[in-house]
């Protein structure tokens, strides 16, 4: 399974979340690194991450290769994180029929009514059990087409 984590800025929450799969899954998944800058690219590789790459093509020709995206809600929403996140990373990662996996920041100007009031590491450890459940199921269903 391919994972991919979108970040920008300084890498910080890009870096917490490779940090707690890594954690989950050790080597048994791929972690790829989408950076908006080299900054944040460079902080999720030293978290554990398989391969980064930077910037908006980047992120736009991984997009469909991957298996699960997750990052913050912002990575769906165009000129979010500062600007860093252009309109076409952001429908590049919309229209991935990758599960997406998005953990709710208010800095990004969108709120969601329903969230509870969690920490951000309660949400980051909330995503990756999102993933871990995805990954089950995943699982589940081709043990079953064995038949």
């Amino acid at each position: 399974m391919k994972i991919a984590v979108v970040d920008g800025q300084g890498g910080g929450i890009g870096k917490a979340i490779v940090e707690r799969l890594r954690i989950r899954y050790n080597d048994s998944v791929s972690i790829i690194a989408l950076g908006t800058n080299a900054l944040a690219t460079s902080a999720m590789l030293k978290a554990g991450a398989d391969e980064g790459a930077t910037g908006e093509n980047a992120i736009v020709y991984n997009a469909d290769k991957a298996d699960v995206i997750v990052g913050v809600i912002g990575i769906i929403a165009a000129n979010s994180m500062l600007g860093e996140l252009s309109p076409a990373m952001a429908a590049a990662i919309a229209g991935s029929p990758a599960l997406k996996v998005l953990i709710p920041v208010n800095k990004c100007c969108i709120q969601v009514a329903g969230t509870k009031d969690m920490t951000l590491v309660q949400f980051i450890d909330e995503a990756v059990d999102m993933i871990d459940r995805h990954m089950r199921c995943r699982d589940a269903a081709a043990y079953e087409g064995m038949d």
